[in-house]
């Protein structure tokens, strides 16, 4: 008996090991296939120049692949609840290399550019393989924090805004090169590495049946504009703050590039903050606070301030309103989504919430273009944020796995 006693809880280590190992290949592997998927908006000056376009023309070659990438997030999520994230994401990393080397054949044209761009979105898909998978292998008390540390993943912007221009000086073509060895390497590891719990539900229904049940639940829709707001405007600051850096307060794409970096930083680290204040407060009250602190600081940001000190407190604070509402919005989806169908879900949510980056670089492109000026867009951004808060406030917080 005693022999028995001692040996008991080795299933929960090794299970405990098994969780963690696949956070962090998942988050390793996020990470890169978001600097891929970022790999344009970092050169987009170099670009503009190189193929003389206008700004809603340079907003657009950025746009497309956070449009394709949000809106593959549906499939992929909903063939992740099929095949698991053991095939998915080794798959998905190694067909990113694709893209990413035919950004080198292309950057002589604009219309080659769109089409790569559209191929590169396959890397901002990964998100929906790696929620379902760090979610089922993390208890109720710990997903919140686990599913914020693998949102950290999402720093692949980060490093992308500082690390690619730095790079190109050593050569044009050299960021690109690294980049797919990279995920070369990582596609290889994670075949090994990544492992599905062994008692996975796996449907048997169609892709489409289960994208309909999951269209079909109420809270996926609350949950996607929530997200749209929170991860959207991540997005769109992170591919397009370098741009704005370089128009309106004349940077050079370097300087422009590292800014937008140490904001794509903050919202890194307040992700996972979002998801460990979920697991002890609600994340619908966290949810509501980020956003308002978010909306608040938008509010200042279009009063066109000086960057030293007061815009880059309010964008910095901004980031860390959005990177903590990021992180409680999938602590919610957790809570309120039946293990089953997370990757269906996580599939929808994530594509909101790309569509939500979608759309903002387009607005603040065109509205420079006619107008001259950014302050519109941020109030419609401060706008959205309020409308979140207050929804998720008033709607959210009563909310119950069968509402």
């Amino acid at each position: 008996m005693d022999t028995a006693a001692e040996q008991a809880p080795a299933p929960d280590r090794e299970q405990q090991a098994a969780a963690y190992r696949n956070l962090i290949v998942a988050t390793v592997g996020f990470t890169l296939t978001f600097w891929a998927w970022n790999l344009i908006a970092p050169m987009s000056g170099d670009y503009k120049e190189r193929l003389g376009l206008g700004s809603f023309q340079q907003s657009f070659l950025v746009a497309v692949p956070v449009l394709v990438g949000s809106l593959g997030r549906i499939p992929v999520g909903a063939l992740t609840d099929r095949f698991g994230a053991r095939a998915m994401f080794p798959a998905v990393s190694a067909l990113t290399v694709v893209p990413v080397l035919l950004l080198i054949p292309a950057k002589d044209s604009y219309g080659a550019m769109l089409a790569v761009g559209f191929l590169l979105g396959l890397g901002g898909t990964t998100f929906a393989i790696g929620i379902p998978l760090v979610n089922s292998w993390f208890p109720p008390a710990k997903r919140g924090l686990a599913l914020g540390v693998f949102g950290m993943g999402m720093g692949g912007v980060a490093l992308s805004g500082y690390f690619t221009p730095r790079i190109a000086k050593h050569g044009e073509n050299l960021p690109f090169l690294i980049v797919a060895g990279a995920l070369v390497v990582y596609s290889l590891l994670a075949a090994v590495l990544i492992t599905d719990r062994p008692d996975r539900r796996v449907p048997t229904d169609t892709l489409a049946h289960r994208l309909g049940q999951a269209g079909r639940l109420r809270v996926t829709w609350e949950l996607s504009a929530l997200y749209a707001i929170g991860f959207g405007g991540i997005v769109a600051f992170g591919v397009y703050l370098p741009t704005y850096l370089k128009t309106w307060y004349e940077m050079s794409p370097t300087e422009a590039g590292t800014k937008a970096a140490g904001f794509a930083l903050v919202t890194v680290l307040f992700r996972p903050f979002g998801g460990w204040l979920s697991d002890r407060i609600h994340p619908a009250l966290v949810t509501a606070g980020a956003l308002l602190a978010a909306a608040l600081m938008a509010i200042v940001q279009a009063f066109d301030p000086g960057l030293y000190p007061v815009g880059t407190v309010a964008l910095l604070c901004m980031a860390a309103g959005l990177g903590t509402a990021s992180g409680s919005v999938f602590a919610l989806v957790s809570q309120v989504t039946p293990q089953a169908q997370v990757g269906s879900v996580t599939g929808i949510v994530g594509a909101m919430g790309g569509l939500g980056g979608f759309v903002p670089p387009l607005v603040m492109g065109a509205i420079h273009s006619a107008k001259g000026s950014y302050s519109i867009g941020f109030m419609l951004l401060s706008d959205l944020a309020l409308a979140g808060c207050v929804y998720a406030y008033g709607r959210m917080r009563t909310l119950r796995p069968s509402d």
